[in-house]
């Protein structure tokens, strides 16, 4: 049975008190405390056991496999059919979903290895947090999106076609947006705005996508928004102004003979139907956006008045994201088809009807309607749901089948993307024995008072005894006693920490203590994932690697911030903790760095996040499927923003800064020169040492705001003025192409 066998260090007591007259005084109350009562403590619980699921929890580590982590962390619930665990250990990434092959699969340990190895082992020298985007995967999403629609149109012999349009609020990165307009191009997959600056970037993007592509102006607008999306039209651009706000029509009337451009024109019905959900906020009859029944009239009345009725031809409605079940979405659907077809009636040119957004995707594998986390229903569910009922409401109305359209942005952009990150150190259990001498344990419980003195005879007692209750609650009183004392000043800091440490070790022995780690991660939650701190949103998050190995601890996740909010502690599946695997040595240990990743974080997570702290965000990488060695080429890669970037973004000048320190350097090197009586060699030296100081100085505003751990080479890289690595088309094509050349597979070039 497990013992108690606590007692004072000698090296606790001060250096005089071996020969102190306390060493003659009687002996204290033992304290060598034995479970001997035949009454076994309490066994505290499985790291794994509370979270593990389907997971037998005597599964021991030696029997441990890959496939008990899948279970554990859920990866084939909420990752299928893109992420699984291989025979290594490792997160491997299936670029292609259900079709991609055993050899084609992308082991994620592999692609950090290639971006944080130094640039002289053939890697980036990138630093982490990362964010790595798999456009294979964002290819497959989109394309299984196409597919489940027209599935469900032939099925059901649907008369039009569905093409949707991509949000780009869900995710502005250039490169997103335009591998989407590249790749849904044979679809007419078109683009939705709902600012200014987005409607920019979308006409810019769509002059190289299907001239039929869709571009839906959603989201308030002035005369500045109105005019610029009506010069859309101008470019050939099939732009849609949708009506957020009944004013709006006027403007669109007033500019659009202005500039002698036939608008497209929709509205967007604010529906009766209501989703209960947090992500519903914005839908039923008090939402945020969209026309009443009313105003809809009114605006049909002005458009006829100017002879303009037949441009009124999309129908949009938003109910909520994350909708979580289908019965939702049909009352939805078909409530907006009864609209749609009383306008036809009331001679508007209708064409289009807009689901707006609301695909959602299950962040815990549960397949749940009750959990804003999850849905209960598949991709060719949802199509089916939205087809049916549309076309149920038109055939009764005797109206032709619209053009289908949907705002999928979760659904298409969180799977690509995922967020590494690294754990650098890790709490320290509070459990080891302290190893006490007779002379020392004197020296403790002479300290005490009476009470104290009580309190720790009880607990030793009832620790003889097996019990194991009364024994914690003595303990607790011990302490609190103690603390008192300390503030009043009688007792030392010495005895204080002799005291928290034999405390602890009794709560760890009768299973009373917390088995919760904190684990310390090179990251800022506000500025990567503030929907966790925002909204309370959950992300599965899982070690990319050891997942061969059974994780030994509990754990919570703290990051960089100097705000206690900066944790996370709240996980997918209800807990509070996260199995994890011992940290030993640190990030740098002897276990070598400590990886995690966030997955299903390709919508919002960037564009939201801010610079709490002056944290940047992450460095990113693109990365392909390649046949190569390796499975995967990387093609594009940006380095984080750096200091002096994060700076300028409040408005901070880093030259001037820069200029301020090396004034200061020049004269606080001048003044300790000056105090050594110097004459020419010291000039030279003093010189040296300035310059070598402003040279310091500089370097800290080009390198990235967080930690440099031991496994990271990131300087070389960042000192490169925040560079861009990519690989072109052509590079990339040649690169596949060619003979299964390691070094050619890790080949990128510098802009």
């Amino acid at each position: 049975m497990p013992a108690l066998g606590c007692c004072v260090d000698a090296a606790v007591a001060p250096p005089a008190y071996a020969n102190s007259p306390l060493g003659s005084l009687p002996a204290p109350p033992p304290l060598p405390l034995s479970f001997n009562s035949g009454t076994s403590p309490p066994t505290p619980m499985s790291p794994t056991s509370a979270s593990a699921g389907s997971v037998a929890a005597d599964v021991d580590a030696s029997h441990w496999s890959p496939s008990h982590s899948a279970s554990l962390y859920k990866i084939d619930s909420w990752g299928a059919p893109y992420f699984a665990v291989n025979p290594s250990g490792n997160v491997s990434v299936r670029p292609y979903g259900h079709a991609t092959l055993a050899h084609q699969e992308i082991d994620l340990l592999k692609i950090v290895k290639k971006v944080t190895d130094p640039k002289s082992v053939g890697g980036l020298g990138l630093q982490l947090p990362l964010i790595v985007r798999l456009p294979d995967v964002l290819r497959d999403r989109l394309e299984s999106l196409q597919s489940a629609f027209e599935f469900a149109i032939q099925t059901q012999c649907y008369e039009a076609h569905y093409q949707g349009v991509f949000p780009v609020k869900c995710n502005q990165d250039r490169f997103v947006v335009e591998d989407i307009v590249k790749f849904g191009s044979q679809f007419r997959f078109g683009l939705e705005a709902g600012s200014k600056p987005e409607l920019l970037l979308a006409m810019s993007c769509l002059c190289k996508g299907s001239p039929e592509a869709l571009l839906v102006c959603n989201g308030f607008k002035d005369a500045e928004y109105i005019t610029l999306a009506l010069l859309a039209r101008k470019l050939a651009l099939n732009a849609v102004i949708v009506l957020e706000q009944e004013e709006e029509v006027d403007l669109v009337i007033e500019i659009s003979k202005k500039l002698n451009v036939r608008p497209v024109i929709g509205a967007r019905a604010k529906l009766r139907t209501k989703h209960s959900g947090h992500f519903g906020a914005t839908s039923g009859e008090k939402g945020k956006f969209g026309l009443t029944t009313c105003q809809i009239l009114r605006v049909v009345k002005k458009l006829e008045l100017a002879e303009m009725l037949d441009c009124f031809q999309l129908l949009h409605f938003h109910i909520g994201s994350q909708i979580p079940s289908t019965a939702l979405l049909t009352d939805g659907v078909g409530e907006a088809a009864q609209i749609y077809c009383e306008l036809v009636r009331l001679g508007a040119n209708m064409q289009v009807i807009d689901i707006g957004g609301g695909l959602g995707i299950d962040y815990d594998g549960s397949k749940s309607a009750d959990s804003d986390l999850s849905v209960a229903y598949t991709l060719e569910e949802y199509a089916s749901a939205v087809v049916q009922a549309i076309r149920y409401v038109c055939d009764r109305k005797n109206v032709k089948h619209p053009v289908l359209c949907s705002e999928s942005g979760r659904a298409i952009v969180s799977h690509h993307s995922i967020l590494i990150f690294e754990a650098v150190s890790a709490s320290v259990s509070r459990a080891a024995p302290v190893a006490m001498s007779p002379l020392g344990l004197q020296y403790l419980v002479e300290g005490l008072t009476e009470d104290a003195r009580s309190d720790y005879t009880k607990m030793t007692t009832a620790a003889l005894r097996g019990e194991f209750e009364t024994c914690l609650f003595y303990a607790d009183q011990l302490k609190q006693r103690c603390i008192e004392q300390f503030k009043d000043g009688t007792l030392g800091i010495e005895q204080l920490a002799t005291v928290d440490g034999l405390c602890d070790f009794v709560a760890k022995e009768i299973g009373a203590s917390d088995p919760v780690r904190t684990y310390h991660v090179n990251l800022s939650i506000f500025t990567s994932i503030p929907d966790y701190w925002g909204i309370g949103q959950l992300f599965p998050i899982v070690p990319i690697h050891h997942l061969d190995e059974r994780p030994g601890v509990r754990g919570i996740l703290s990051d960089l911030t100097c705000d206690s909010d900066g944790k996370i502690d709240k996980f997918i599946g209800g807990g509070t903790s996260l199995p994890l695997h011992e940290m030993v040595g640190g990030g740098g240990g002897e276990r070598g760095p400590y990886y995690l990743g966030m997955f299903l974080g390709g919508a919002y997570e960037e564009a939201l996040g801010g610079v709490h702290n002056l944290f940047g965000g992450p460095s990113v990488v693109r990365v392909l499927q390649s046949d190569g060695p390796h499975s995967f080429a990387v093609t594009r890669a940006m380095p984080g923003p750096s200091c002096g970037d994060v700076l300028r973004v409040m408005q901070h000048e880093p030259e001037l800064m820069f200029e301020t320190l090396k004034h200061r350097a020049e004269e606080c090197c001048g003044q300790e020169h000056g105090s050594n009586g110097g004459n020419g060699d010291t000039d030279d030296y003093g010189m040296a040492n300035n310059s070598a100081l402003a040279s310091s100085l500089a370097q800290y505003f080009h390198s990235m705001p967080y930690l440099v751990v031991p496994s990271s080479c990131s300087l070389t890289a960042i000192n490169n003025g925040g560079g861009l690595y990519y690989c072109n088309g052509e590079d990339y094509d040649a690169v596949v192409d060619s003979s299964p050349n390691e070094d050619e597979q890790w080949s990128y070039c510098y802009a």
